[in-house]
């Protein structure tokens, strides 16, 4: 007795010779073919494409950092001399430098009546300040102009990436000049630890903020107004992170196989009602339905 493997066809195959073509079924299997594409594009788009998923944790993501966090920061001050500008920095661990001058330049701008002010420098991971001032000058002129514009401020490493939407340079394009040119100028920053993670696994630390300011009139003891613009931070327990992610290729091809068996299913479904329809009409038509 032989075996025969076909029983086991679950598809089995209708001869030609009892199939009928019709007009409608060629339109819908067109329509169908033409809906599969366009469907199987959209996910392929999708899967070629990567997305960025994003979540909260309390943590200190960088650990190897030692405790620092890079700063850049670019200020222009129109109308105070180069000689007489600085930066001073202190914080909670009892740091207290003033006068700051590593990885820092100062530029002459506005034919030498202002200068812009550009410096890279680190701060410990608690809160304090850091502030550009006349307090390191030799001699303190008498009406320090501190008017200014901010074109940068940013934390840890630069994050050039499209889909993530961050305040990473919230204070960037800050313009006082028309500001009393004694006032002092409060920015308090909130800062936010945030790491993005590409497909390979690569971390980059970066850090966000938010800002708040005010400005006002400040006296020394000795009753004189020395203005300058202080940055008061302190550091947020919550740390973001990004994590660029591409669809798994089992999800892709599990959602092909859905797309082309549910059209295929549907279309099926329609032309066959079209066509049931269709044959009880012309039996009305020629009066063999009662």
């Amino acid at each position: 007795m032989s075996f025969d493997v076909r029983r086991f066809d679950i598809y089995r195959k209708v001869p030609k010779d009892l199939t009928q073509p019709t007009y409608t079924g060629a339109f819908i299997s067109i329509i169908c073919c033409v809906f599969i594409l366009f469907l199987f594009l959209s996910e392929l788009t999708g899967f070629i494409a990567t997305e960025i998923v994003n979540e909260l944790y309390v943590d200190d993501p960088d650990k190897d950092s030692g405790g620092k966090i890079d700063v850049s920061l670019n200020v222009s001050l129109p109308n105070l001399h180069c000689d007489l500008l600085g930066l001073d920095i202190q914080d909670e661990m009892g740091r207290h430098e003033v006068g700051h001058i590593d990885n820092s330049m100062k530029i002459p701008i506005d034919d030498n009546n202002g200068c812009r002010f550009e410096g890279v420098f680190t701060i410990n991971k608690v809160p304090g300040n850091f502030h550009v001032s006349t307090h390191g000058a030799t001699s303190q002129p008498p009406n320090p102009d501190m008017t200014h514009i901010i074109h940068k401020l940013a934390f840890g490493e630069k994050l050039t990436v499209q889909n993530v939407k961050g305040a990473f340079n919230a204070l960037g394009g800050a313009d006082r000049l028309s500001s009393n040119p004694l006032s002092s100028h409060d920015y308090i920053l909130k800062i936010v630890p945030t790491v993005y993670e590409d497909l390979s696994g690569r971390q980059r630390f970066s850090y966000q903020y938010t800002v708040a300011s005010k400005e006002y009139i400040a006296y020394s003891h000795t009753g004189r107004i020395i203005p300058a613009i202080w940055f008061r931070y302190d550091l947020s327990p919550i740390t973001v992170k990004y994590t660029e992610r591409r669809q798994p290729i089992y999800r892709f091809i599990t959602t092909i196989c859905a797309i082309v068996g549910g059209a295929f299913t549907v279309a099926g479904i329609i032309d066959s009602c079209i066509f049931t329809a269709s044959e009880a009409w012309k039996k009305i038509q020629i009066g063999k339905m009662s």
